[in-house]
Order: structure tokens, then C-alpha cells, then sequence
């Protein structure tokens, strides 16, 4: 009898809980406003390469570097999040800083393109530059 007590009161349990009660978010990409990374790269070293971005309002939340990766090219922006419904001033917060570690693993060409917003006609801008990576010596 007590078995089935007990599991009356865990069945009664699960069955009360609600999935997805809670906040919703909206996620984004942010444009980079700046970016400091050196200017050669050797093969198999870190480098720090930092991000300097634009919050839209202090609603946003960081979540992290983007980095999409094909060959040797980066595509790089930071990711945001909002809480939907959430009332935010429209006043524009200091510029935010962040870092990722960047460790290239072959010699060549790096083509790392820095995500800038949208042009006028929603096509994404971005900032290219070009660094060489070496072999250690």
C-alpha cells in the first residue's frame, strides 16, 4: 500500500510540473564596433584577438563570440540575447569588450571577416582583414 501511495504522489508530482513556463528570449548577432588582433599569426600558437561592440540597450544580454569557421576564413560577430516583454530604456550603454583565443593550426592566408550590421537592403556588411599565418620556427 505504501508503495502505491508513493507512487500516486510522484505521478501527481510530475503531472503538476509545467514544461516551458519561464522567460522567452530573443537571440541575436550584434555588429563588431572594433577588433585588436595580431598582425601575423604563427601555427599552432594562441592569440588573443579582443571585440569591442554595441549593445542597442542595456536589455541585452552577452552570450558569447560568433565564429563561423569554412577553410581559413572566420566570420565573426557577438551574440546577444533579449527577454521578451522585458521594458528597457532606449538610451545606448557603453561600448562592451570581450576576447576569444584564435589558434591556427595550418600555415596560409587567414581571412577573418568582422560582421559590421545590415546595408539599407538587409544584406550583411562586413570588415575583411587578412592576416599570414607562419610556420613555428
Amino acid at each position: 500500500m505504501k508503495k502505491i501511495a508513493l507512487l500516486l504522489v510522484l505521478l501527481t508530482t510530475f503531472l503538476s510540473c509545467s514544461v516551458g513556463d519561464g522567460d522567452t528570449y530573443t537571440n541575436y548577432v550584434l555588429p563588431v564596433d572594433s577588433y585588436v588582433l595580431p598582425e601575423t599569426f604563427t601555427v599552432n600558437e594562441l592569440n588573443e584577438i579582443t571585440l569591442k561592440y554595441q549593445k542597442p540597450t542595456a536589455c541585452y544580454n552577452y552570450g558569447g563570440v560568433y565564429v563561423y569557421s569554412e577553410n581559413n576564413t572566420r566570420i565573426i560577430g557577438v551574440y546577444a540575447s533579449t527577454k521578451n516583454g522585458e521594458t528597457c530604456g532606449e538610451s545606448l550603454p557603453p561600448l562592451s569588450e570581450t576576447s576569444f583565443n584564435f589558434k591556427p593550426l595550418t600555415a596560409g592566408t587567414y581571412t577573418f571577416k568582422f560582421y559590421k550590421g545590415e546595408d539599407e537592403d538587409g544584406e550583411n556588411i562586413f570588415e575583411d582583414v587578412e592576416v599570414v599565418v607562419t610556420e613555428a620556427n
